[in-house]
Parts: C-alpha cells; structure tokens; sequence
C-alpha cells in the first residue's frame, strides 16, 4: 500500500512539475525568447513523443531561430520510428517551405495526402496541421479524402468554414446547407455561423449567394428548413412581404402554430411595414380558432389603423369590442382605445372614461399598470404634470424593474423635461440608458444628449426651456404653436447648439401639416449650418424622402439618397438609402 501511495505522489509530482514547465516554456515562447523555450519544449518532448504539442511548439521555436536542420532530424527520426505516423510529413513539408524550398514543401504534402488512402487513421490531424499552417486546399482535400475512406468521419463543418477563411462563399453556403441536409440537428449553428457573414444589406455579394443557395436546395429537395432559412433571411433584409410568403407556406404545409407569423408581423409593424403587419395579423385572424390570439392580432390591425390614419378606425375598434367585448381580455385593446381617442381624436375626456371603466375590470397589477400609464400620458396632454407623475411613479414602486416601470420612469423623466426640470430628467435618463429593453434605451439616451448638448451653462440661457415648451406642444397635438415655439428658437437663439435641432424639429412639425417646402427650407438651413453637425445625415434623408414620397420628384431624391451611400457611410440610414435608391434607379432584386 505504502508502495502504491509513494508511486501515486511521484505521478502527481511528475505531472505537475510537467505543467509548470510547459506554462513557463509558453511564457518564453510568447515572449519572443526562442532559446530559452526551446529547452524547455525539447525536455518535454523528450519526455512525451507522442504530445504533438510540444512538438509543434519545438519545431516552431527551432524555426523562428532559423535552425531548419534540427527539425530534419527529429522530424526524420520521428518517421524511422513510427513510419505510420504521416503527420510528420506535413510538419517536414512546412519546414522545408520555411526555407522556401517549394517543390521539396510539395513533394512531403503528397506524402502526407496520399498516405490517407492507404490509412485514414491520422487525416484529421493532417487536414488540422494544413489548416494550422494555412494550406487550406491541401486541409480540404485531406478531410475530404478521409470521410471517403472512413464514412464514420465527417468534417463537412470544418470544410465549410475553411472555404469562409479562403472567401469562397458560394461553396460555403452550399457546405452549410449540406450540413443541414444531413442532419437537421445542425440547423441552429448553421444559422449562428453563416449570420457571420449575412447583412441587412440585399445586395450584398454573401446575401445575393445564400438566398440562391437556398433556392436551388429548395427547388431540388423541398424542406422546411429551406424555408425558415429564407424568410430569416428575408426578415433580416427588411423585405418583410418575401418572408411572410414563406411563413405562410410552411403554415400551409404544418398548420399547427400561427407564432411564427405573428412575430413577424410585429418585426412587420415595428419596422412600419404596415402593408406587411396587416397581411400577416388578418391571416391570423382568418385561421387562429383560440380567441386570446384573434384578441392580440387585433390589436395590432388597430395600431396599424391608427399609424396609417385610416378613416375607418373607430369603426374598427367599434367592431372589435363588439366580437370581443369590454373585458379582462381586451384591456390592451382598451388602452389602444383611449391612446387614439386622445392623440388622433382630440377627446381625452371619453379615453379617460374608457380607461377608468378598464381599471374597474382589471385584475393584473401589469393590467392596472397598463392603464395608469395611458392615464398618465392623457394627463401630460391635459396638462396636469403632477398628477400624471403620480400615477408614473406609482407604477415604479409597485413593479420595479419591469419593463413597464422602466417604460413609467422614461414618462417621469419626459415630463420633468416638459416641465424644464432638466436636473430631474437627467438622473431618471441616466438610469434608463443601460435599459434591457432597447427602445426604451434608445429613447432615454435621444433626450439625455438633447439636455446635455443644449442645457444652459452658468445660468445663461440656452433654448432649451423654450425647445422643450415645443416638444410638449406637439406632444399636445398642438402643432402650428409647437411651430411658433421653435421660430422663436432659433431667432433668439442663433448660431447656439439647439439652432439645428429646433430647425430639424419644426420640419418634422411641417410634414405633418403637409407644409413641404417650408421643410426643405428648414432642411436646407441645417446643411449650410453644420455639414458635420450630428443631425446631417437625418437631414439628408428627410430630404430624400420628401421628394419621393411627397413631391413626387425621384430624381431629386436620388441625389440625396446617394448622398448618404456615398458622404455617410456609417449612417443609421444607409441601408435604406441604397435600396430606395436601387429602386429608383430601376435595379431588380431577385426573389
């Protein structure tokens, strides 16, 4: 027994003297100091010839000191003793290319591949050294040439992401697809490594080449899969028809769950894709039997009434609570109710009645908080600031860290900032821009640099009281003093930070009351202000997109389009710019 605890220490012993040596051997190697780590690499070896890692790293510092003929001789003597072992051709043809000696590199490659058709045993390890040493196609043909061997074997994987390092997409793509082919299981991290190479982009070369891949293996052998990959695709691209057209005819052939559609109607919607959100949310509506899901697409074919001013929206609602009814399932319908009764009807009154008839059958605190919220912003447009407050701050202490409190604390912070209380507004938006929930992280950070770029320094007035007088103005629908606000803006307050700003604000307030070229007017000021101003890449796109969609001026559109593709490429806006542009200009985009 003593024996056997003595041999037992000495292991341990020898294993961690081993591991000691191999970190400080590393630390050398990093560090540039060949010499010293090739001792250190060459006990080790000497003491495991079969740990290839320390031979690599032997050959390699033997390599970085130009001593060539060391490697040839444990190289040569690692064959005589284990001539199977034909990895070592690969390391003695790297050795040789070192000295660039190519046909003797090549002639020991050759080696190194054929010997795989004799014995496919060692053709992973010599796909892996070329792959190592950079000799992709010499690592394709080796794992190539070993799962024709040894049908066990199968580097599909590893050849696909070789033909990414080499550029070769298309091969690549069909690779992947290959895989999934194969075995559905690799369907999920075909996904994660070919999303490395996809953009939001249509026209990009890697985009263009997958969706043709796709379609080829969809044509060739229907899946599912093909299809799911395509509307990811096509969500991705923004072309959110293409994928519901996708999503539709994998519904067709499993009709068991409507999930899928219904997330992409909200991307749809999100996205004001409101043609595509409506086709999506009626086709639910059509083949969904459970009622709280007919409940939830409908709300939504509400938001879109009301984003797209459709006439018929209070109709709508009428109906809907009609086949619905006024209940614990239909409160977001409810809040919907009250939200378009107050900004798009002028009636907060009866969306305040509605709402107080909704808490009155609410059961849920996130139903109640639902309410209070709405009744808060109804009160911020009555102009009752302290009690909308109230409810606001309510809901934080009551549901702390929900997105719904962090969605109360950005309306403290907005109506602090309405109010010109901008110290307030500040600490509630500092907490909210580390947000989980990106909009509201977005919409936190937009007005903290509104405050923080335009807020008075010692006591000297910047414009920002007044700017945020007009913000609550439009807030209040009441959009020409909104506009008279800002005029005042940047008359008192020109050549200040908050001048761009003010101009860029009242333009937006222009479109909607159809007042066109008094926006370019604006738009153009903003140009010639600051062409490197934070807000110039918005302006030119604003441009573009009132020509074309409100002038009916392409041309001119265009022009403002390929000035962000070609001034701001880094612009939030580019890749709309250039499909409109595209689109303009009468490129095709194949399906």
């Amino acid at each position: 027994m003593k024996k056997l605890f003595l041999l037992i220490s000495l292991t341990i012993t020898s294993i961690s003297f081993c591991q000691n040596e191999y970190y400080l051997a590393e630390d050398y190697y990093r560090e540039g100091e060949y010499e010293k780590a090739t001792q250190l690499f060459k006990n080790l070896y000497s003491k495991n010839p079969f740990n290839t890692t320390y031979l690599s790293r032997l050959i390699s510092c033997y390599q970085e000191t130009n001593t060539f003929n060391k490697v040839e001789e444990i190289l040569n003597a690692a064959l005589d003793k284990n001539p199977d072992q034909t990895f070592f051709y690969v390391y003695l043809g790297y050795n040789y290319q070192k000295q660039q000696l190519p046909k003797l590199a090549e002639k020991n490659y050759t080696k190194a591949l054929n010997s795989i058709d004799k014995n496919s045993y060692y053709g992973g390890f010599i796909g892996r050294l070329f792959k190592d040493y950079n000799l992709l196609d010499n690592a394709i043909l080796a794992y190539k040439k070993t799962m024709a061997k040894n049908e066990k074997a199968d580097y599909n994987f590893r050849i696909a992401q070789i033909y990414g390092e080499k550029g070769e997409l298309k091969k690549m793509f069909e690779s992947y697809l290959d895989l999934v082919e194969i075995n559905i299981e690799n369907y999920n991290l075909v996904k994660r490594f070919t999303s490395s190479y996809i953009t939001d982009d249509a026209e990009n070369e890697a985009n263009i080449l997958f969706r043709k891949a796709l379609l080829t293996k969809s044509a060739s052998n229907p899946k599912d899969e093909w299809n799911i990959l395509l509307s990811w695709l096509f969500t991705l691209q923004k072309d959110y028809n293409k994928a519901f057209v996708q999503e539709k005819a994998l519904y067709v052939r499993n009709p068991l769950s409507l999930n899928t559609i219904f997330d992409l109607g909200k991307i749809a919607f999100e996205n004001k894709d409101y043609n595509t959100a409506k086709e999506c949310f009626n086709f639910i509506n059509k083949e969904e039997t459970l009622p709280s899901e007919k409940i939830e697409s409908s709300l939504y074919l509400a938001k879109i009434a009301v984003a797209t001013n459709n006439p018929e929206t209070e109709k709508l609602f009428t109906s809907f609570f009609n086949q619905f009814g006024k209940n614990t399932s239909t409160i977001k319908l409810q809040v919907e109710y009250a939200d378009f009764l107050t900004f798009k009807k002028d009636n907060p009154n009866k969306a305040k009645a509605v709402l107080e008839e909704a808490l009155e059958l609410a059961i849920s605190k996130f139903d109640k908080a639902r309410i209070k919220l709405k009744l808060g912003d109804i009160l911020v447009f009555t102009g009752k600031y302290n009690k909308a407050l109230i409810y606001f701050s309510q809901i934080q202490t009551q549901l702390k860290n929900h997105e719904l409190a962090q969605q109360a604390r950005f309306k403290v912070a907005r109506t602090s900032y309405f109010k010109g209380d901008f110290t307030w507004a500040k600490a509630q938006l500092k907490v909210l821009k580390s947000s989980t929930t990106q909009l509201i992280a977005n919409d936190a950070l937009e007005l903290y640099l509104t405050i923080t770029d335009n807020e008075p320094v010692d006591s000297i007035p910047s414009g920002l009281t007044q700017y945020a007088k007009a913000e609550l103005l439009a807030y209040q629908n009441k959009t020409q003093q909104a506009i008279n606000t800002l005029n005042i803006v940047h008359k008192n307050f020109k050549g200040q930070p908050i001048e761009d700003e003010s101009l860029f604000k009242q333009a937006k307030l222009f479109i909607e009351l159809k007042q066109y070229k008094a926006a370019i007017s604006n738009l153009e000021k903003i140009i010639l202000l600051n062409s490197n101003g934070i807000l110039i890449d918005d302006t030119y796109f604003e441009l573009a997109e009132l020509y074309n969609n409100y002038l009916n001026n392409p041309e001119k559109a265009s022009e403002y389009y390929q000035k962000i593709i070609f001034d701001y490429p880094s612009s939030i806006f580019l890749v709309d710019a250039r499909k409109k542009y595209r689109k303009i200009r009468g490129d095709t985009n194949q399906f």
